[in-house]
């Protein structure tokens, strides 16, 4: 094997490359941080399929695949992964945004009569509606005429906290945890790109000196005589 293969092969295989440094230093606490926001996330997720609400119930599923990928991206040094979750961070933090205008009844929006989070497929309210804390729910009959057969009316009394102001603490942990997620990833993009330019002007793997095998003939050509026969005559 040449020298400059044995080289090459050692420098794969120790954490000597150009990324060792972003590998071991810079980006320590990823997989920390990454577990946390998926945990959140289904958190979130897991309450809104107990209260069908379809529209946040979609926009978590995206999230979750988003910070896959971007976890792949940061894992693999992908820098097109990390952007792009850096840029569907932006589309969370307005769909948060607005989640807690719905909920504060920001403008012409209205909890009670709007069914945007539920599609207008049904009249389901969040599950924090019913199951608050010390909230105390009571069915009310007869039920109005405007009421679907297969919901039930009540009433929800002596709640500590509201269930709108819940799901506002909740859409508001996911922008501060969003905000966070979009500048480590900014910083994360800077450290690859500085690491990869960095190693492009040392000359890359140019500078071990690595020279592929070469290929020697060994035919050797020889001298061809012959002899031609003189006429005398």
């Amino acid at each position: 094997m040449p020298e400059g293969a044995a080289a090459l092969r050692g420098c794969r295989c120790c954490p000597c490359g150009p990324r060792a440094r972003l590998r071991g230093r810079r980006c320590p606490r990823r997989g920390v941080c990454t577990e946390r926001v998926k945990v959140c996330v289904l958190e979130r997720q897991i309450f809104d399929f107990l209260g069908y609400q379809w529209a946040p119930i979609l926009a978590n599923f995206v999230h979750i695949i988003i910070v896959i990928l971007g976890l792949f991206g940061t894992i693999q040094y992908r820098p097109r992964y990390i952007t792009g979750y850096a840029v569907w961070l932006v589309l969370w933090v307005t769909w948060n945004v607005f989640v807690i205008c719905f909920y504060l009844e920001a403008g012409d929006l209205s909890k009670e009569t709007d069914l945007i989070l539920t599609f207008n497929i049904s009249m389901h309210r969040s599950w924090w509606m019913e199951n608050g804390p010390g909230c105390t729910v009571t069915s009310v009959t007869p039920a109005p005429d405007w009421a679907p057969e297969d919901h039930r009316y009540i009433t929800v009394s002596g709640c500590f906290l509201e269930y709108q102001y819940i799901e506002v603490a909740h859409s508001s942990l996911q922008i501060v945890l969003a905000l966070a997620g979009f500048i480590y990833a900014c910083y994360v993009v800077k450290c690859i790109t500085e690491e990869e330019d960095s190693f492009d002007f040392i000359g890359g793997f140019d500078s071990y000196g690595y020279q592929g095998p070469q290929k020697t003939s060994h035919l050797q050509l020889q001298p061809m005589y012959m002899q031609i026969p003189l006429d005398n005559n």
